[in-house]
């Protein structure tokens, strides 16, 4: 077992769900390109993906950036720099949440900037009701992140000994 991990690099389990995940990611593309339009399926996917490196790659690059500034009070120019800045973990509290808000916004964006009618005979909820909902997560998501910073900086930072 012990060789095995060595040659590989990892458990047996993760060669497992690694294959796992490959068998159903093929599954996935023969049952979706098996549809009438297989070309409107794989035009998708050359558009999706030139859209995320030519247009948001730079766009969140230049926002973490512009975050990292804010938070640090200058630009990172050298990657051994990283290291030395007290706020080199805190952007994750930033990051974290606006991902997850980022990625529930990419699943259900028709429902939040509205543009779904007939969801509401499935749902039995008003059409109206997403946007503010998505907000609340959102809102609920950074104060969370901001509530657990302020509790690991009490824990650790100047206030320590200050009861």
């Amino acid at each position: 077992m012990s060789s095995f991990a060595t040659r590989y690099g990892a458990s047996p389990l993760h060669l497992l769900l690694v294959l796992c995940s490959f068998a159903l990611t093929g599954y996935a593309g023969i049952r979706l390109l098996a549809g009438a339009r297989p070309w409107a399926v794989v035009l998708w996917f050359v558009g999706a993906a030139l859209l995320h490196d030519l247009v948001l790659l730079p766009l969140y690059t230049v926002t973490d950036r512009a975050l990292r500034t804010v938070l640090d009070g200058r630009p990172r120019h050298r990657a051994d720099d990283a290291g030395s800045r007290p706020s080199r973990g805190r952007i994750n509290y930033v990051r974290v949440p606006a991902f997850v808000s980022g990625v529930l916004f990419l699943v259900h964006f028709p429902l939040v900037l509205g543009r779904v009618d007939h969801f509401t005979a499935y749902t039995t909820l008003p059409g109206d009701v997403f946007l503010g909902r998505w907000l609340l997560i959102t809102a609920a998501l950074f104060g969370l992140s901001a509530l657990v910073l302020l509790l690991r900086l009490r824990r650790s930072g100047p206030w320590t000994g200050h009861r």
